[in-house]
C-alpha cells in the first residue's frame, strides 16, 4: 500500500468504529452481557454483528438510492419535518416505523387483523430499499 491509500484508508477508519460504537450502544447495546458459557458468548456476539451489517446495509441502500436520484428524504427530523437529508441513518429509520401495531382480534368464528396504514415517509423508505408495500400489508394477512 503507497503511503497515500495507507492515509486515505486510515480516513476512513471511523466508517469501522462506528460500527464497533452500535454493538457497544443503542440500538444493539452489547454491554452488559448476561449470559454464563462461551457458546452463549459466541453466540450472542455473531448474532450482534450480523444485526451491525444489516444496520450498514440499509443504510448503504438508502443513501445510494437518494444519492442516484439526488434527492433529500423529509419527514424524518422529528422538529423539523420539512427539512429533507440524504444521508439518514438506519435507526431514524427505522424511527419512522415505531408508531405500527398489527392488531388482532380472535373472535369464535374468525380472526381480525388490522395493520395501520403506510405514511408517505413510510412507503418512501420501503420503495428506496427495493420493496413493495405488499411487504408490510402481507403481515396482517397471516
Amino acid at each position: 500500500m503507497s503511503l497515500e491509500q495507507a492515509v486515505l484508508t486510515y480516513r476512513d477508519e471511523w466508517l469501522i468504529e462506528r460500527g464497533f460504537h452500535r454493538l457497544k450502544g443503542v440500538p444493539l447495546s452489547l454491554s452488559p452481557l448476561f449470559v454464563k458459557r462461551d457458546d452463549q458468548v459466541v453466540g450472542l456476539t455473531n448474532l450482534l454483528s450480523l444485526a451491525v451489517r444489516f444496520l450498514t446495509l440499509i443504510e448503504f441502500v438508502v443513501r445510494r438510492k437518494l444519492k442516484q436520484n439526488q434527492e433529500k428524504l423529509v419527514g424524518l427530523i422529528e422538529n423539523n419535518p420539512k427539512k429533507g437529508i440524504d444521508t439518514p441513518t438506519t435507526e431514524r429509520l427505522l424511527k419512522m416505523f415505531d408508531n405500527i401495531t398489527l392488531t388482532i382480534v380472535r373472535l369464535p368464528d374468525q380472526t381480525v387483523r388490522h395493520l395501520p396504514a403506510l405514511t408517505a415517509v413510510q412507503t418512501r423508505i420501503l420503495e428506496l430499499l427495493g420493496l413493495s408495500a405488499n411487504v408490510y400489508t402481507r403481515l396482517a394477512d397471516h
